[in-house]
């Protein structure tokens, strides 16, 4: 996220990864080449600047596959710093991010969007 590399980010998925924002509005991306393609757009059209992401905390589960965490996204836009509270679901096998479920603070994204 700090440099936009959407090619480090779907390198992080397995091929046939799925990554949903349940609360974004955005329509799930299907396996790594997707993920690359819609970050690729959406790091390239934006004029958000990322600053800053601060883990927040990192929580464990019962499901050695899963993990869950908090992080607060540090951006500037138009000169104006927004923090964008996220919560994160992580399902990861074989070293490979198999599942994520994407919880961005929607206001936040809203005023990011209302900045642009």
């Amino acid at each position: 996220m700090l440099h936009k590399s959407a090619d480090e980010l779907a390198d992080l998925y397995a091929e046939d990864g799925l990554h949903e924002f349940p609360f974004g509005g955005l329509a799930p991306l299907k396996g790594r080449e997707e993920v690359r393609a819609a970050y690729r757009v959406s790091w390239s059209e934006t004029p958000a600047e990322v600053e800053r992401v601060r883990m927040v905390a990192l929580h464990a589960t019962a499901d050695p596959e899963v993990v869950v965490v908090e992080q607060q996204t540090d951006v500037t836009v138009a000169g104006n710093p927004i923090t964008v509270p996220g919560l994160l679901v992580l399902r990861v096998r074989d070293g490979r991010i198999v599942h994520t479920r994407d919880y961005m603070d929607a206001s936040a994204i809203s005023r990011i969007r209302a900045t642009t």
